[in-house]
C-alpha cells in the first residue's frame, strides 16, 4: 500500500496501531491526515488492481497476525479486496487497540455480507462527509 509518510521513525519493537496525541505524527503529517491527503497514493493501488475504492482497509502485517488469533472471524474481512475507504472507516473510524478493532471488525463483516452498490455509495457519501469535516483523524 503506498502512503504518504505522516509519521517518525521511532524504536518501538514492534508495530503499533496509531492512538489518539501518538507523538509519532509530524506536524506536516497532521496536516496531512486531517484532509486525508496522505491517502492519495493509494489511488495508484487501486489502478495497479491491488486495492479498490471501497473494502476494508488493510492492516499491518504483525497486527493482522495478532488480530487472526484474538478475533474470531477476522479472516472474512479478506474476503472483499481491501479498500481506500470502507463500512469500518464512516462508521467507527481508527482502531487503537483489540478491543476497537473487534468493533471495526463487525463492521467490516457486515459489508462483506451486505455488499452492494447501495451501501458503496452510503459509504462514498459519508467519506466525502468526513472529508470536508475533518473529523476523525489521529
Amino acid at each position: 500500500m503506498i502512503k504518504l509518510r505522516t509519521m517518525g521513525v521511532t524504536q518501538q519493537a514492534k508495530e503499533s496501531a496509531t492512538c489518539i496525541g501518538d507523538l509519532r505524527i509530524t506536524p506536516l503529517g497532521k496536516f496531512l491526515r486531517r484532509y486525508r491527503i496522505d491517502e492519495l497514493p493509494q489511488f495508484l493501488n487501486v489502478l495497479r488492481g491491488e486495492m479498490s475504492l471501497i473494502g476494508p482497509r488493510p492492516e499491518q502485517p504483525s497486527l493482522v497476525e495478532e488480530y487472526r488469533v484474538r478475533l474470531a472471524h477476522y479472516d472474512e474481512r479478506h474476503w472483499v479486496r481491501p479498500g481506500i475507504t470502507g463500512w469500518a472507516q464512516v462508521m467507527y473510524g481508527y482502531a487503537a487497540d483489540v478491543e476497537e478493532t473487534a468493533i471495526k471488525l463487525q463492521y467490516d463483516r457486515e459489508y462483506v455480507r451486505e455488499f452492494s452498490l447501495f451501501l458503496d455509495a452510503k459509504i462514498v457519501a459519508l467519506t466525502f462527509h468526513t472529508l470536508f469535516l475533518g473529523r476523525g483523524v489521529r
